[in-house]
This record gives C-alpha cells, sequence and structure tokens, in this order.
C-alpha cells in the first residue's frame, strides 16, 4: 500500500467465535457435501454452517424405511429371516457428517438444527454439542395452519425451547428467525434476555404455487435477489446496539455492496447462499476483496470503525428504518409513471 498503509483487518467475532472476516456460508446444499466444504474454506469464507438437521425429514425416512421393510415380510416364511427388522439410524449419520466437517476445515463450522418436539431439540442440540461444532444455530418459525394457535403461545413455546437448550450446551447458541411475528423487534428481545449469542435475520422460505395446467401445486424454487436485503437491513439498523446478541443479516446479500450495506447498518457479519449458486463457490474471494477495497478507499482500518455508522440510532435520519411507505411520493403531485 502506498506510504506504507496496512490492508484493512476483516476479522470479527460473532457469538464469541473469532472469524477472519464476517462473510458466512449459510446452510445450503453446498454445506452438505465434504467437496464443496473443503471449497467453501478454501475460498476464504470466515465460517460456514451446516446443512440443517431436519427432524421432519428424519422421521419420514423412518416412516418410509418401516413401510418398505414390512411391505414383503409375510408374503412366505422364509421373508421372515432374510427381511429382518431394522431400525433407522436416526440423526446418526449427520451428526457423523457434521463431525467430519468440523475436522475437514480449518475455519469455524456452527451446526444447524431444526426440530419439532421439545424432547428432540434439546436432545440433538446436545448430541450436535459432541460433534465438535463451534456453535449451534436453532431454526426458529411457525407456518400459519392452525387458527387455534396464538402468536403469543407461539412465542411462548419457543423461548422456552431455547432456555432450556441454553441450559443444556456450552457452545454459543443463535436463533435464525422468520419475520413472521406480531413485533419482531419484541420478541427478539425476549430472546436475547434468555442468553442467545446471535441473531440470524431472516430465514428465506418456499412459498407453494399452483400449475394450472395440471391442476397440481408446485414448490418453485428461487433463489433470492438484491432487493430482498432491505428486509434484514432495516432490522440490522434498528437493533444495532440495542441488543446483546450479534446480527448477522441474511438474505440478498449477493455482493460486496450489499455486506457493506448491513455492516453499515449494525450487522457483526453476513450469511450468503444464493450467491454461491448464481456466481459460484470462489464469489466469497470476489466479496472480500471488494470489501477491503471499500474499506482502503474510505480509510477503514478495521470493520469496527464504519459498523453501525448508519444504524437508526446513529444515522443522519432515523426515520428511514421506520418509514412503512413512500410519504414523499405520495404528497408529491409529479408522481413517476407506471
Amino acid at each position: 500500500m502506498p506510504g506504507g498503509r496496512q490492508m484493512a483487518s476483516l476479522n470479527t467475532s460473532y457469538m464469541g467465535i473469532e472469524l477472519k472476516n464476517p462473510v458466512i456460508a449459510g446452510a445450503s446444499a453446498f454445506t452438505a457435501k465434504m467437496d464443496t466444504i473443503k471449497k467453501i474454506a478454501d475460498a476464504g469464507a470466515g465460517a460456514l454452517v451446516c446443512a440443517s438437521l431436519f427432524e421432519e425429514q428424519i422421521q419420514l425416512e423412518r416412516l418410509k424405511l418401516e413401510e418398505d421393510t414390512d411391505k414383503l415380510k409375510y408374503r412366505n416364511p422364509e421373508m421372515i429371516s432374510i427381511f429382518p427388522d431394522l431400525e433407522h439410524a436416526g440423526p446418526a449419520e449427520h451428526l457423523l457428517w457434521v463431525r467430519k466437517a468440523k475436522e475437514s476445515v480449518d475455519i469455524p463450522v456452527i451446526a444447524s438444527l431444526n426440530a419439532v418436539t421439545r424432547e428432540t431439540w434439546i436432545d440433538y442440540a446436545v448430541r450436535l454439542e459432541e460433534t465438535g461444532a463451534d456453535g449451534l444455530e436453532l431454526n426458529f418459525y411457525a407456518v400459519p395452519s392452525d387458527f387455534d394457535v396464538s402468536g403469543s403461545d407461539v412465542e411462548e413455546e419457543q423461548l422456552s425451547i431455547i432456555r432450556e437448550v441454553i441450559g443444556r450446551v456450552s457452545i454459543p447458541v443463535s436463533a435464525k428467525l422468520s419475520i413472521h411475528y406480531a413485533n419482531p423487534l419484541n420478541f427478539i428481545r425476549k430472546l436475547d434476555e434468555t442468553g442467545v449469542r446471535g441473531f440470524v435475520l431472516f430465514n428465506r422460505f418456499f412459498q407453494p404455487d399452483i400449475d394450472i395446467e395440471k391442476e397440481s401445486p408446485i414448490f418453485p424454487f428461487n433463489f433470492s435477489v438484491e432487493r430482498d436485503a432491505r428486509l434484514p437491513l432495516r432490522y440490522a439498523g434498528l437493533l444495532y446496539s440495542k441488543i446483546k446478541a450479534d446480527i448477522c443479516s441474511s438474505t440478498g446479500v449477493l455482493y460486496a455492496k450489499e455486506a457493506i450495506k448491513m455492516l453499515l447498518a449494525g450487522a457483526t457479519c453476513v450469511q450468503v447462499a444464493s450467491t454461491l449458486f448464481t456466481n459460484g463457490i470462489g464469489h466469497v474471494k470476489t466479496m472480500l476483496e471488494a470489501i477491503e477495497h471499500w474499506m482502503d478507499e474510505k480509510g477503514y482500518a478495521d470493520l469496527a470503525s464504519f459498523r453501525g455508522k448508519l444504524s437508526r440510532e446513529k444515522s443522519p435520519d432515523p426515520w428511514a428504518y421506520t418509514r412503512a411507505q413512500y410519504v414523499k411520493l405520495l404528497i408529491n403531485p409529479k408522481l413517476p409513471s407506471a
């Protein structure tokens, strides 16, 4: 660098875990395979989140196994010995794989859990800690389907579960949330008080669609786009300095500019997934180089120098985080044409 100036430092800390940079590879098909996990580490990611352990998937696999082994079991006497009772492996295979992932890379590995019942949330959390994972990410959400369950019921159940999980494991725990809470800020504050060390904002869900020719439901897969980053940006800016836990912005972070925006708003780090599919795993290195270049141009020595600079608390226009409509456009007679 001219004048002997040091390169900008991207070092940060998330949930108490030291990271060499703030770009984390989020849970995806790429973090479910050993060869791509190694490529993610080689590309320079600060950490990675293993593909999630889904209790529902385990239950479905167990039922399918039982159906297959019972189908021909009593067709003739010999079949009884040829097809003995088998027991589904449950989460064992996934747990072994997380352990191997941790042993295979030199960056922090965060396990991800998506359970159904209170007992399995706790049981699987304890088992995931035993793999050697550096942290644990709990996927909390509730798909509206029961008219008799209130929002407060959902929140209280999730609060109770996370208290028990935090009480049973020693590794740091984060909550990956959906936006579908009556007041996400209020719920996040309650979770923060339980000892959650990080919040991943937000979980992106598949939405159903209908094929009108076949007259059947379909589930299209759509990658996130840049404009999707505006929602986690809003909440990073609102939450900065208001909670003890770290903020990890997710969804719509495709390029360095979105990552920089999140950091300016107050995020500690970002998670990327869609961009790995659309731009390739090597894009992580491109993002990091672009962040460093921007910091050097601005004269920032480290992330702390500008993190939260444009949060609601510090922004010259704090109302930007609370406006819900285009007020200036609505009162302007010269509206743009459609």
